[in-house]
């Protein structure tokens, strides 16, 4: 009787997940945390698990799906596209895959898991001199917020949740901040695109993935 050869171990969610044949305009993205978690998870990206980062400090929930782009990377050309919208040119990459929120009606509680996503927009987020971009994108075949194809279809209220997350969710009342954030930019679909096709170069020169 002849055996089946099984793989014993997933793809690394970073590297062994592909972005999808259709990026920039749908991409996969690999959920870290939801609307529904107290507790900051993040990809050990030595490993692939999910690990805990930290407690959120105080009462402030991702507003969104959030999590990466598989096989996306922030470093010189993300840097450089950062440099040229801000006019400083001390500005690096993070050194990280790029960050994005999908938008969904959906009840998604829980994280570790793939959806395709319609990248939409994005922030110009800025931390420590690192770029630090946030993609916003859709849930494809959101029966609510699938009609939303811009930016400028999202009401300021989700966009302005958006910013108080990401600019407050590392800061404890009376303590000093350690590194300065701050979103210079709410940007478009097109822009967004640029962002992601950058990290995508930005990857395939600093990784080889076999």
């Amino acid at each position: 009787m002849s055996k089946i050869h099984v793989k014993s171990y997933l793809p690394h969610p970073w590297h062994g997940i592909n972005i999808g044949s259709e990026s920039p305009v749908v991409v996969n993205a690999f959920i870290e945390m939801t609307p529904f978690d107290s507790v900051k998870y993040e990809i050990d990206k030595t490993t692939g698990f999910i690990k805990v980062d930290r407690p959120q400090k105080f009462s402030n929930i991702v507003p969104a799906l959030y999590g990466f782009i598989p096989q996306t990377y922030s470093a010189e050309h993300v840097a450089e596209l950062c440099q040229q919208k801000t006019g400083n040119a001390t500005i690096v990459g993070d050194k990280d895959p790029v960050d994005i929120c999908v938008l969904t009606e959906r009840n998604i509680n829980h994280g570790n898991i793939i959806v395709p996503a319609l990248p939409i927009g994005g922030f110009r987020m800025i931390d420590g001199g690192e770029a630090d971009d946030k993609i916003i994108a859709i849930l494809k075949g959101d029966e609510v917020f699938g009609h939303w194809k811009t930016i400028e279809d999202c009401p300021d209220s989700l966009i302005n949740r958006l910013k108080h997350y990401f600019l407050t969710y590392k800061q404890m009342p009376g303590e000093s901040t350690i590194k300065k954030t701050e979103i210079t930019h709410l940007y478009g679909q097109e822009e967004a695109y640029d962002v992601i096709n950058r990290s995508v170069k930005d990857y395939d020169e600093h990784f080889s993935v076999s």
